[in-house]
């Protein structure tokens, strides 16, 4: 007799998600196998997700969705599979950030997580978190469903320079991670600006920030340091700080010019040509 992992659908999203799932494969007369077959996955898998040894994808959950004839549930269910997979400091704010209305951001040294390409967030993530960078990365990308939303806030991000030159992931990375900044050009509710070095000091030294605005709940500022995020709706910080954003908004180049500097440094420092090697000075 086959020994059927006992599941606890209250010890986590993702056990809930496991056992659901399990519960609908036998109510089907389905082996996991044969489940498999429909939607174009191995029977292992099929256990291993059961088991929570592996974290469904929305591709997944859409399939399974179709195939057990389940009226959304396991597309719905997978929102929280993977906002659980973020680190639980942070997902108190990605909460909030799929709620927002308007979401205004500084970013000293990476580019936003909603504008990220997935290798670029891959190279991201694989620095900290290895063990965890498949879960992790498909919870980032599933943040970015929040732009296609009917309903979808506005974005406003205002990048230091610094963020178009430090090289993640590799150039063919940053090309297209650049060329995915420069896509934004048309989007109705996403707007990107550049701080270029010749600015100086500005009225963000301290780092990067969000501030993110509600239709009908208080705006809340959000930073990081190395291991937590801090969240404040103190009136006296979400004013200083909306004053500190609009003179970085008026510091920065125009959307139009920050394009601009955008795709030279796309082609000039990521561009098909090579780069001209340096000579070693004796």
């Amino acid at each position: 007799m086959a020994n059927i992992q006992s599941l606890d659908p209250s010890a986590s999203p993702l056990d809930y998600y496991g056992g659901e799932l399990r519960r609908h494969r036998e109510a089907a007369k389905l082996k996991q196998g044969q489940l498999g077959d429909i939607i174009f996955c191995t029977g292992s898998l099929i256990g291993q997700i059961e088991t929570t040894k592996k974290i469904p994808t929305r591709d997944f959950s859409e399939r399974v969705d179709a195939a057990l004839g389940t009226d959304g549930v396991f597309s719905r269910l997978v929102g929280l599979v993977l906002r659980s997979q973020l680190p639980t400091w942070f997902q108190a704010y990605a909460d909030m950030e799929a709620k927002a209305a308007y979401i205004s951001t500084y970013q000293a040294q990476l580019v936003y997580g909603l504008l990220q390409t997935e290798e670029y967030a891959r190279a991201v993530l694989s620095v900290e978190s290895p063990d965890k960078l498949d879960a992790r990365l498909e919870a980032r990308m599933d943040r970015q469903r929040i732009l296609a939303h009917e309903n979808a806030p506005v974005v406003w991000a205002v990048l230091d320079e610094a963020t178009l030159h430090r090289e993640i992931g590799g150039r063919r990375v940053m090309r297209a991670q650049l060329a995915r900044l420069l896509s934004f050009r048309d989007h109705p509710w996403v707007n990107v600006q550049v701080l270029p070095y010749e600015t100086g000091q500005h009225s963000a030294m301290m780092g990067s920030f969000t501030l993110i605005r509600f239709e009908n709940d208080p705006d809340v500022h959000y930073s990081e340091s190395y291991d937590q995020g801090h969240m404040t709706a103190n009136p006296a910080v979400i004013k200083e700080r909306s004053v500190g954003y609009a003179r970085l908004q008026a510091t920065a180049l125009s959307t139009e010019e920050s394009a601009v500097l955008i795709a030279r440094v796309m082609e000039e420092r990521y561009g098909d040509k090579p780069r001209p090697v340096r000579s070693a000075v004796a």
